[in-house]
């Protein structure tokens, strides 16, 4: 994956963008919010890593960026029901992996392994 310059099309002045979310857990994704996000910005790191990420503080340490990670729990539930509801997040697109339940093993391992199997949704259909 070639990495993104700090200039944008959408940001023509180079800032940056307010807020990053990796959400995919590979190494490239983080580095990629790493390069564009804006000083004062955040990082919003929600992907399940399967790798090692290098945190690149030499970078940002003079950019006041927060970074912070949380998991998809009850909390945040009913806000992503409004969000699929109001058709601005399409889940079918997430799903890249189905497994029947007597395969449920091979699932976790697909997910446990998700940098190498590009993983990102897994079902699990009875």
């Amino acid at each position: 994956m070639a990495r993104v310059q700090r200039r944008h099309v959408d940001d023509p002045g180079g800032r940056g963008v307010d807020t990053a979310i990796e959400a995919v857990g590979v190494p490239a994704t983080f580095m990629l919010c790493e390069d564009i996000v804006a000083p004062g910005g955040v990082i919003a790191n929600i992907g399940v890593h399967g790798t090692k990420v290098e945190l690149h503080l030499e970078r940002l340490w003079d950019r006041n960026i927060t970074i912070t990670t949380r998991l998809v729990d009850t909390v945040t539930t009913p806000m992503l029901l409004r969000t699929v509801q109001a058709q601005k997040v399409h889940p079918q697109r997430l799903i890249t992996h189905r497994f029947k339940l007597d395969k449920i093993l091979d699932a976790y391992q697909t997910f446990g392994s998700a940098a190498k199997t590009n993983a990102l949704k897994v079902i699990i259909e009875a």
